[in-house]
């Protein structure tokens, strides 16, 4: 209990430390500072400074050691730095610590209630969270989707495609940066967003206009009701979903309606959590509190949405598997992405 305390609180400072770049200001100085001179050079107030630095002393994410005229002096070490700041990467792990507290001061009154009445809750409920959840997956798409993602997918042919001419759509598009990166880089190539937060796509659409791109649009859609209708039927060559799935109040329909979509020869790319279905097969995942919570706080009560299944983010492989077979998917391929340790590639083929 003491570990777990104390680790949650550090959780806390770290997300504080983060947000106000203190640990990339420590990694350039690149050696034992004083309170006055990080200050001075983070641009902080030295009292909340000099709190926060003892929870990182006292953590043993920082060295303290004592300068010769006696002040104390904080120093973070390279090798935490390689995880903590923004020069990290992919290896930045300290962005995460945001997550807990920022789904916190968003929805714990309303989860806690959700107990009582297995009430959804309102996507409007998490505007700071959304923020900075787009905000990372902006990161990782324009570090990884042109570059490493859409050449492995088919092992390279989809590329070739994409430079030839196809029809793509994104389907949980939200703001539309991946959408608008691929219509960028493949001009010959037509591409659709889809979304059903009206806001998130008009944001989608001024970019697209300021970009000057000719190739892309967007649509306000609930993905669960496309399905069964004319107009978009067998209109797209390549789908994708980019940890949209776990997230719909219908997943099953909105897979249904992305397999009405595709056409002969397409391809759906369904990039969502690595895990079990069942608690007994994440006992072993490093992460798996942290990704069960963020869930509970997040990712289920959205679902439950409009008596929504409410599947949350650990749905796991097994039922993934067995909701792209219900939804009319037969050539799955299920593969591992050295570039995202988190997720899963699901590989759909259509004959």
């Amino acid at each position: 209990m003491t570990d777990i305390l104390n680790h949650g609180a550090l959780n806390l400072a770290m997300a504080i430390g983060y947000q106000n770049r203190i640990f990339d200001v420590m990694e350039e100085l690149d050696r034992p500072a004083t309170v006055t001179e990080i200050a001075g050079a983070a641009g902080l107030d030295g009292r909340y400074l000099k709190e926060w630095l003892g929870i990182m002393a006292m953590g043993k994410i920082i060295d303290l050691s004592v300068t010769a005229t006696g002040e104390n002096a904080y120093f973070l070490p390279p090798a935490h730095a390689a995880f903590l700041t923004r020069s990290a990467g992919s290896n930045n792990l300290g962005v995460y610590t945001q997550e807990i507290p920022l789904l916190t001061a968003c929805a714990m009154e309303a989860v806690n209630n959700g107990f009582t009445t297995g009430d959804g809750i309102s996507f409007s409920q998490y505007p700071r969270f959304q923020e900075f959840m787009g905000q990372l997956a902006d990161a990782k798409h324009r570090q990884i989707l042109i570059q490493h993602f859409l050449p492995s997918v088919d092992n390279g042919k989809l590329v070739q495609r994409l430079k030839k001419g196809i029809r793509v759509c994104d389907l949980g598009c939200g703001q539309g940066l991946a959408l608008n990166l691929m219509a960028e880089a493949f001009p010959e190539s037509t591409f659709v967003g889809i979304d059903n937060h009206e806001e998130a796509v008009r944001t989608a659409q001024k970019e697209a206009r300021r970009k000057g791109l000719a190739n892309v649009d967007y649509l306000v859609r609930d993905a669960a009701k496309i399905n069964g209708e004319k107009a978009f039927y067998a209109r797209f060559d390549y789908v994708c979903a980019f940890d949209a799935i776990h997230d719909q109040s219908h997943p099953l329909d909105a897979l249904k309606g992305i397999r009405w979509m595709l056409a002969h020869s397409g391809l759906f790319s369904m990039v969502d959590i690595k895990a079990g279905s069942d608690h007994k097969d994440n006992l072993d995942h490093p992460m798996g509190p942290f990704l069960y919570t963020v869930s509970l706080m997040h990712c289920m009560p959205i679902g439950l949405n409009g008596n929504g299944a409410g599947l949350g983010m650990m749905w796991g492989r097994e039922l993934a598997l067995n909701m792209l077979s219900q939804a009319g998917f037969e050539q799955v391929e299920v593969l591992e992405m050295e570039h995202d340790g988190f997720n899963l590639h699901y590989l759909c083929r259509v004959p």
